[in-house]
């Protein structure tokens, strides 16, 4: 007479409710895993990015280069190195004091830092891996950052300090390559050749590079 219902009974116990609690807690805790990690990941990608954008873009241009004659000993050698620099394109500020140079040539190899205290090359406290700079054309007075396309620095290299005290700089033919690596990492290589001949030069004359 009366149906027997037992076998669609559901199971609702406090046993169910509970396994349903801890699964909706591991599904909760696992999204914010998964969004941490998003996250996370998203930032370190941006970073990276912006470090290699700056690698690329934020370095100096060599606009101009010229070597100073230097007649001593009975030769004639150039033994100061100038490079005029400004910002590259889509750069953004520069700071010498944080720029390095790599200086090579055939019998020397050496990281030069910026001497911000330094008179000039012929400064006696001047080391062997030391340059000096100072501003050509600088409307704000920012040196010394490079933080316009206005701006222009002119970089000084002592060849006969950096080549060694029994060298009085580079001889006529010889090659030295120049690495300038702002702080952000990049870098602008330039490649100087010693004129063949300076017969008829005189003592601190600028000859073209």
């Amino acid at each position: 007479m009366f149906e027997d219902n037992d076998a669609d009974r559901g199971q609702v116990g406090i046993g169910t409710l509970i396994v349903f609690i801890a699964m909706v807690l591991v599904a909760a805790i696992a999204a914010g895993v998964l969004v941490n990690t998003a996250g996370f990941l998203q930032a370190t990608a941006e970073d990276a990015g912006q470090e290699s954008v700056n690698k690329v873009t934020n370095r100096v241009d060599v606009v101009s280069t010229h070597g100073m004659v230097n007649q001593s000993g009975g030769s004639t050698t150039i033994d100061t190195l100038n490079l005029t620099v400004r910002m590259a394109a889509g750069s953004g500020s520069v700071d010498i004091n944080s720029t390095t140079i790599k200086y090579l040539s055939g019998s020397t190899a050496r990281t030069l830092v910026h001497n911000n205290t330094s008179t000039g090359v012929a400064d006696p406290n001047l080391t062997n891996n030391e340059f000096v700079s100072e501003p050509l054309d600088d409307d704000d007075t920012s040196y010394p950052v490079l933080n316009s396309q206005a701006d222009r620095f002119e970089v000084r290299i002592n060849t006969s300090v950096v080549e060694g005290t029994d060298v009085n700089g580079t001889s006529t033919g010889d090659t030295v390559k120049l690495d300038l690596t702002t702080r952000s990492g990049g870098t602008t290589q330039v490649i100087l050749t010693m004129p063949q001949q300076l017969a008829g030069a005189n003592d601190n004359n600028p000859v073209p590079l």
